[in-house]
């Protein structure tokens, strides 16, 4: 069990370090986008798939949990709905909440948008409600940080009573 408790941890720690990145990569192409005297399609595109990888990346993260940890992954219709809700679940003697109740709401914002990412043409793509998402990407983003550095102790906790224990 340590080694999959440090290990998750360290994941945990290393795609923060890579979401860093993404979410500063959609800020400056925003900005780029706002003063642009040509090829706004393209920083806005750009913004869009920035947000896009930002919540799949996270999802993918939660996805490990849910499998090293809850038991298994979810697979109906809404599993991608439901991960997201079972991270900000406080499973008693198991782990507590991934994320809060309060970073679950505003991921889901991103959730949805990465669903019309990857369902409509990037001709379609709605630059107020882009801009909306990525104002709220500063707060949002320090929030998840924080929830998922708390989450990466935790697991670093487990490991450390685990060798205790032994």
């Amino acid at each position: 069990m340590i080694a999959r408790y440090r290990s998750l941890a360290q994941r945990i720690r290393t795609e923060l370090v890579d979401l860093d990145r993404t979410q500063d990569t959609a800020l400056r192409h925003w900005q780029r986008f706002r003063t642009a005297a040509s090829d706004q399609d393209a920083f806005l595109n750009s913004v869009a798939f920035a947000l896009h990888s930002l919540y799949t990346d996270l999802e993918r993260l939660f996805e490990l949990v849910a499998t090293e940890l809850d038991g298994g992954a979810l697979g109906r219709d809404s599993w991608h709905t439901e991960l997201l809700r079972q991270m900000a679940l406080d499973l008693p003697e198991i782990r507590p909440p991934v994320i809060q109740a309060d970073t679950a709401r505003r991921l889901d914002e991103y959730r949805k948008f990465r669903h019309l990412v990857r369902n409509v043409y990037a001709s379609n793509l709605d630059a107020a409600r882009v801009e909306r998402l990525v104002d709220d990407l500063p707060e949002t983003w320090g929030q998840v940080r924080r929830d998922l550095a708390d989450f990466s102790q935790f697991l670093d906790q487990l490991t450390h009573a685990d060798s205790a224990r032994d």
